[in-house]
């Protein structure tokens, strides 16, 4: 696991470093995505999450979840497009929890990929989605992740 300022990132997800999200693929072939923990802790301690609803389709790059926290209010950028097949319905009594664990009890939404190959193309891994958090984190002069 790669820690650029703080901030965790595991070699085994998917990033979109634009978008600071982050996405799992499972072995049923579903998606799992999240927030990342830079994004979280630019977001600041996060206090409601509204995911899109079961059934609901969302093109890639297309808001998932809205989520808010006392200076931000936003959409979590889906990764891959696809069909909502279940929320994390735990965040909506406990959403900093996105803060605490945003790769495990912090899942947001599980998709129903479209076309992961596709889209998973775009997306980096490993050591280079480290370089490349770490370079978007210094040119946005970012402090670091706070620790827990």
């Amino acid at each position: 696991m790669a820690s650029i300022k703080g901030c965790n990132f595991p070699d085994d997800l998917y990033y979109n470093v634009e978008n600071n999200v982050w996405a799992r693929r499972e072995a049923d072939g579903s998606v799992v995505i999240g927030m990342t923990a830079y994004a979280a802790a630019l977001a600041g301690q996060i206090v409601s999450c509204t995911p899109k609803k079961v059934g609901r389709s969302i093109d890639l790059n297309k808001s998932a979840v809205t989520v808010e926290s006392g200076k931000w209010v936003g959409p979590v950028k889906t990764p891959a497009a696809g069909e909502v097949v279940a929320v994390n319905a735990a965040l909506t009594a406990a959403p900093a929890t996105i803060n605490s664990d945003p790769y495990g009890a912090g899942w947001m939404v599980r998709l129903k990929p479209s076309n992961w190959d596709a889209d998973s193309a775009a997306l980096v891994t490993g050591g280079a989605a480290a370089s490349a958090f770490e370079a978007k984190m210094n040119a946005e002069s970012f402090a670091g992740c706070q620790p827990a």
